[in-house]
């Protein structure tokens, strides 16, 4: 396993040097000027012209590109355009939000799928399996910003009960913390969890049908044993893979949901910076998002073997 994780490693550099190429690549077509956008119009063109030096805009864009990778191996990402402050800075101003929305939102689809895609599956066409499909497929089509439009109506607006938007960070209260997160976990956790009872229905229907069930069943193990043990453990790989798709998606920042609840996350900051022309934050954004993705992939492969003592890593010698 050691080995396999090392040549994993070893592929991730390889895939994220790929994509700062293609992201640099991508900001160099990009029409407009980014130090103007920042500056305004009306700024001073000594001002205007230091900015763009210090910036190293003027340097050739092969020269450009070499400076940059060079300093993001070191952890320096540059300096945001429009607020003067260095990226690695203002990314982990945001890591808290997002760790807090990814991790809620996350817990939220696995409450709803497990139970429910395992219902469905115990009791195929039956009412319990008809509700979990149409289930699935409104959470698939409601909008995120319908749906917490809607939460806010009514759980804010309405009852009073829990805050409407803004963030609290866990240190300093909290209380208010979990209260703050309550309606954006819902709502980003919602269309995931539709995905992934889709995912658990068919893992357990394909479970209930292995031989060793019905070994297990044969033998007289009682029905809860062998749903406990037999069914839901062999269930849990392919639902593993799909979680951890999930979980990389809503750390990379979930946009819609963090502007409706006004969430300082990752996806907020990109977001800002895509408006703003903010090359430096934008392109250390998307490194970020690479390497969550990278390193999720490679947590849910390295768990197969502990879920699942049939599978090994020989062939990736």
């Amino acid at each position: 396993m050691t080995r396999y994780a090392l040549r994993r490693l070893a592929q991730s550099v390889a895939v994220l040097l790929g994509v700062s190429v293609l992201v640099f690549a991508i900001m160099q077509l990009v029409p407009g000027d980014p130090i103007r956008a920042a500056l305004g119009q009306q700024a001073d063109p000594d001002t205007y012209q230091a900015l763009r030096e210090r910036a190293g805009l003027d340097d050739p864009v092969p020269q450009q590109f070499v400076t940059w990778i060079g300093n993001a191996a070191i952890g320096d990402f540059g300096v945001s355009f429009r607020t003067g402050e260095t990226v690695l800075s203002l990314i982990a101003e945001r890591v808290p939000a997002t760790l807090a929305l990814a991790g809620g939102a996350i817990v939220v689809a696995l409450l709803i799928a497990i139970p429910l895609g395992t219902l469905s599956a115990l009791n195929p066409r039956k009412p319990v399996d008809w509700f979990a499909s149409l289930s699935s497929q409104a959470g698939l089509s409601v909008p995120d910003f319908w749906l917490g439009i809607m939460l806010i109506l009514v759980f804010a607006g309405t009852l009073g009960w829990l805050p409407s938007s803004g963030y609290v960070a866990l240190t300093e209260d909290p209380v208010e913390w979990a209260r703050h997160l309550i309606l954006p976990a819902i709502t980003a956790g919602v269309s995931s969890g539709a995905i992934l009872t889709r995912f658990v229905r068919s893992s357990v229907l394909e479970s209930l049908g292995q031989d060793h069930v019905r070994t297990a069943r044969a033998k007289g193990m009682r029905a809860r044993d062998v749903l406990t043990w037999h069914v839901l453990r062999n269930a849990l790989v392919p639902l593993v893979t799909v979680a951890g798709v999930q979980l990389a998606y809503l750390l990379s920042g979930v946009v819609v949901v963090e502007y409706v609840f006004a969430w300082p996350g990752l996806g907020q900051l990109a977001f800002q910076a895509v408006e703003s022309r903010d090359y430096p934050v934008l392109q250390g954004a998307v490194l970020l998002f690479a390497v969550i993705f990278l390193l999720v992939n490679l947590v849910v492969d390295l768990a197969y073997a502990r879920l699942d003592p049939r599978i090994t890593y020989r062939s990736a010698r």
